[in-house]
Parts: C-alpha cells; sequence; structure tokens
C-alpha cells in the first residue's frame, strides 16, 4: 500500500502541479483516476469541504487545494527547493501564485467561456494580467530564477494549457508582440525536459478539451 496518494484527473493542470511536484522530490507516489462525475467515496472522504480534486493523502493524512499541498511536499521531502528560503522572495512566490489562480485562470475561462462584447472585454483584462507577468519574468530563466520554483510549477495552465484552449476557441491572446518575455518563458518551460516529462501529450489533451471547449467557438 503506497505511502503517497494523489488523487486527481490526467487533464487537470491542478493535479499536474501535484505530480511534477512530486517527482522533482523524487517521491513514489500512487495516482488515482477521479471521474468528477462520479466523485469516488474516498474523495468526498478526504476532501468533504470543497469535493475537488487535487487531493494528497501522506500516510492517511489528506491534503487538500494544490497551492497548499506545493508548500506540504516542499516542507515534507528533501531534494530540489519549491520555494524560496529567503522570507521576501518567499513571500513573492506565494503572491504571484496566488495571483495565478485567483486572478488570471478566472478572467482566462471567462474570455474563453464568454461571447461577443463580454468576450472582447474579459480578453482585455487577461492581456492586461498577463503584462504583469511578462514584467516579472523579464531577465529570469524561469519565475524562480535558474530553477523551476512555485510560481513555474503553478503556471503549468498558462503556460501549457492556455495555448490550446485559446486555439480551440479561437481567440488571440498570447503574442510575442504583447509579451516578449512571457512568450520566451512559455518555449523555455515547455522545452525543458523535466516539464514535457510531466505535462499530457498535446494531441490526448487536445481530444479530451475540444467538446469542451470548440463548440464556444462557433457562437462567439
Amino acid at each position: 500500500m503506497a505511502e503517497v496518494k494523489l488523487f486527481g484527473v490526467w487533464a487537470s493542470a491542478f493535479s499536474k502541479r501535484i505530480e511534477m511536484a512530486l517527482k522533482l522530490k523524487g517521491v513514489e507516489y500512487e495516482f488515482i483516476e477521479e471521474d468528477l462525475k462520479n466523485k469516488s467515496p474516498l474523495l468526498l472522504k478526504y476532501n468533504p469541504v470543497h469535493k475537488k480534486i487535487p487531493v494528497l493523502v501522506h500516510n492517511g493524512k489528506p491534503i487538500a487545494e494544490s497551492l497548499v499541498i506545493l508548500e506540504y511536499i516542499d516542507e515534507t521531502w528533501e531534494g530540489p527547493a519549491i520555494l524560496p528560503k529567503d522570507p521576501h522572495e518567499r513571500a513573492q512566490a506565494h503572491f504571484w501564485a496566488k495571483f495565478l489562480d485567483e486572478k488570471c485562470l478566472p478572467a482566462i475561462l471567462k474570455a474563453c467561456k464568454s461571447t461577443g462584447e463580454e468576450r472582447e472585454k474579459a480578453k482585455e483584462e487577461v492581456i492586461e494580467l498577463l503584462g504583469f507577468l511578462d514584467n516579472e519574468i523579464k531577465g529570469k530563466k524561469f519565475f524562480g530564477g535558474d530553477n523551476i520554483g512555485l510560481v513555474d510549477i503553478a503556471g503549468n495552465f498558462i503556460g501549457y494549457w492556455l495555448g490550446i484552449i485559446t486555439k480551440l476557441v479561437g481567440i488571440e491572446i498570447v503574442t510575442e508582440e504583447r509579451f516578449p518575455n512571457f512568450c520566451r518563458w512559455i518555449n523555455e518551460y515547455n522545452n525543458c525536459s523535466f516539464v514535457k516529462e510531466n505535462l499530457p501529450p498535446k494531441d490526448k489533451l487536445i481530444a479530451f478539451l475540444k467538446p469542451r471547449f470548440e463548440v464556444l467557438n462557433t457562437s462567439k
């Protein structure tokens, strides 16, 4: 019986964050694929508040919410650091990770799921938000500096899923003209061997996302 279990979904950026962190630390784990339309009794038991994935179970004790899990992994296992030791740098990493989840992701999904004038307004908001990230990554290889860190792991959605989803719904947001530094990071990120090993196959992900997003393209 595995000491570490991860309840997740293969196509979820939030689940992949946790897998990336566990592999970075060299932690062996059991991945339990969830059906979000028919959630397992164990998932509901381990995360009764949100009833969402991912949930990490370590020695029978559950931890929910991906950013919380990432910090737990960093503090529990030795290996490459996910969070910096310097208090200010650590606080900044937390700030930008929360910025991704609380600002960028909702705005991106709104832009992709809305239509007409509402879509254009949401798109402009996304462009403004990504501008902050473009400025933050300027002069750095990764958000974590020379190595992958918390913000890079939490940024897997904007680094990989975003390009696929915007193409499916037929909107253009990320261009080199708008975001030269951010685009360089995306290229660096997706060509990093460790990152590539921990992302779902593009063709398989497109097939999974297509029925969920492409229909919106016909009504924009």
